[in-house]
């Protein structure tokens, strides 16, 4: 039954009398749609049409809001197929830069000028590749964030700052699809309507509540943005957790290096070949050929049996590995043990973690500000885990600054942070006070009973501080 069909409903009998109810409250009225101002312009995808494009650009004045349109969950590749442009004086423009084999054009022409991005980690990449590079920005999640606005989805802080409601219908369409709809088109465009007005209500925010350096530094820091290369990607498969055993393990590799090659070759992302689920479900049932492969239960998706003697050569691989070949139960990592593990491992280590925990939620409501923008979880970790060596104050903190500029903080942040790490190392190295316990009452006997009795305050010295490190949330 389609969702159009009529539905035979049998006649119900009328409802008894009800109370009389007290009167509900109205619905809040719904924000005004938004819509294009200067309507739908044409896709450009010829050289005469880029150049007039770039003609009003450089014809506008201000800064330049840009959006890019991937296609996430189809495509393997991360390369942009639409890219959206609006400035004042300008209007909007649509590109398809699959039609171009350079878009040096139009980086001629926005050089110098300052793009607005809303979440420029996702569409920075995309565009850098295709030669792109902006010589300033503004994100607006960002500016969001460091203001301290719970949502900052761009529908989001579009309705609360400017009053407007965003289409949301096309948000996870395939635009490798071509011809790209007209409904597509309209929706990309108005991603891009308001981007320049959003900003500069974001910037007056910024200025009044003291915080546009440190935008400014985090802006300039993510011109530089490159997406991280994952290691042992294949540890993140869905499911890999009910895998037991190192051959196992190895199994689920070998399926997920071949699928990653084929999902490559094909330009498709690699869970439309077969799902997470079927690599799992092969890799612990180990079936032997191609029979005993198709009939394991879960393991299905649309190349699951063209596929079939890619995924048994990989099994087969994975059979005949050396001990020594096969995989860690768990990630190898260069970094500092996950937080649930410092107190047993060091517990000291466990303490500073604890006392910065709290500390940082402290300073993250007092600034309104996420914890994990006051200062990334890695890099707190990396500098707690293992401190400078001195225990000199003025010297501590010098060098607190130092790891901290070396790992990529800010300025602003360094200023806000290195005082309390600091501090957390030092309070860490303090033996905890005993927690006196309760003074028992003289017993009629023995007088003295009440001089030596001990306090159980060693039993829960420690307590307080493990427990407000795993309350703490954003920062672990």
């Amino acid at each position: 039954m389609s969702p159009g069909d009529p539905v035979d409903v049998a006649p119900q009998p009328d409802p008894p009398d009800q109370p009389d109810q007290p009167d509900q409250a109205e619905p809040e009225e719904q924000a005004e749609l938004l819509t294009l101002a200067d309507g739908l312009p044409e896709i450009t995808e010829t050289e005469a049409g880029l150049a007039e494009v770039c003609r009003r650009l450089a014809e506008g004045t201000g800064p330049v809001a840009i959006d890019a349109e991937r296609a996430s969950g189809y495509r393997y590749s991360n390369r942009a197929y639409l890219i959206q442009l609006r400035r004042d004086g300008s209007g909007t423009a649509l590109i398809d830069p699959i039609a171009f084999s350079s878009m040096a054009p139009l980086q001629e022409v926005l050089a110098g000028t300052e793009w607005i991005l809303h979440a420029a980690t996702q569409d920075l990449p995309c565009l850098n590749e295709i030669g792109l590079h902006p010589d300033a920005l503004f994100d607006t999640e960002l500016a969001g964030r460091l203001l301290g606005y719970p949502r900052v989805g761009l529908a989001t802080l579009v309705e609360t700052l400017l009053g407007f409601r965003m289409k949301k219908e096309h948000s996870a369409a395939d635009w490798s699809t071509r011809p790209l709809p007209p409904s597509w088109l309209e929706y990309a465009a108005l991603d891009v309507e308001v981007l320049v007005e959003l900003r500069d209500r974001l910037a007056a925010e910024l200025e009044e509540s003291g915080k546009a350096e440190w935008a400014r530094q985090e802006f300039d820091h993510l011109r530089g943005f490159v997406a991280p290369v994952r290691h042992e990607a294949w540890r993140r498969t869905s499911g890999v957790h009910r895998v037991r055993g190192r051959r196992a393990l190895g199994a689920v590799r070998a399926l997920w290096q071949a699928r990653d090659e084929i999902a490559s070759q094909r330009d498709v992302t690699p869970g439309r070949i077969v799902p997470d689920s079927a690599l799992v479900a092969a890799a612990v049932a180990q079936p032997a050929d191609r029979g005993a492969l198709l009939a394991t239960k879960g393991f299905h998706g649309r190349g699951a049996e063209r596929y079939s003697s890619r995924w048994i050569e990989a099994l087969n691989e994975a059979a005949t590995l050396e001990e020594e070949d096969l995989p860690a139960r768990s990630p190898r990592g260069d970094g500092p043990p996950v937080p649930r593990a410092w107190a047993e491992k060091d517990p000291v280590a466990g303490r500073r973690l604890a006392w910065a925990r709290e500390a940082m939620a402290r300073l993250s409501e007092l600034h309104q500000v996420p914890q994990e923008n006051l200062l990334t979880p890695d890099t707190l970790r990396r500098v707690l885990w293992e401190p400078p060596a001195t225990r000199d104050a003025g010297d501590l903190l010098d060098r607190v600054v130092d790891r901290l500029g070396d790992l990529g903080a800010r300025s602003w942040q360094v200023a806000l942070t290195a005082p309390l790490l600091t501090t957390a190392i030092l309070e860490a190295e303090r033996e905890p006070e005993p927690t006196p316990g309760p003074t028992p009452e003289p017993m009629p006997e023995d007088q003295g009973v009440a001089d030596s009795a001990g306090s159980n305050g060693d039993e829960g010295s420690e307590s307080g501080g493990s427990d407000v490190g795993t309350s703490s949330t954003g920062t672990s």
